[in-house]
């Protein structure tokens, strides 16, 4: 059984569970929420939108800029396999 390295990393895992439950969330949202600083989130952000798991939306609030994220089926589909895998390697451990 392979865990997927990309989505085993905390920050990574945690940013993927609060994309799941919403729609999209702007970088100052996640900022506060995980508590990271700007240059760690970027990178873990990098990481999971190079994976092919986050699409980057940029749009203007008034005359500001705005940058936020959503969970594509990709990325979806990749954290439903890893809790899979995680569910097995649980399972495996019980005893009968």
């Amino acid at each position: 059984m392979k865990f997927d390295k990309i989505i085993h990393e905390p920050a990574r895992l945690r940013i993927m569970m609060i994309l799941t439950g919403i729609e999209q969330a702007d970088f100052n949202f996640l900022l506060t929420t995980l508590s990271l600083t700007r240059g760690n989130l970027s990178r873990h952000i990098e990481k999971l939108e190079t994976a092919g798991y986050l699409k980057v939306i940029k749009s203007f609030n008034g005359r500001l800029p705005n940058t936020s994220y959503q969970i594509i089926k990709t990325g979806s589909n990749a954290l439903t396999k890893y809790w899979e895998n995680l569910d097995k390697l649980r399972k495996s451990g019980q005893a009968k």
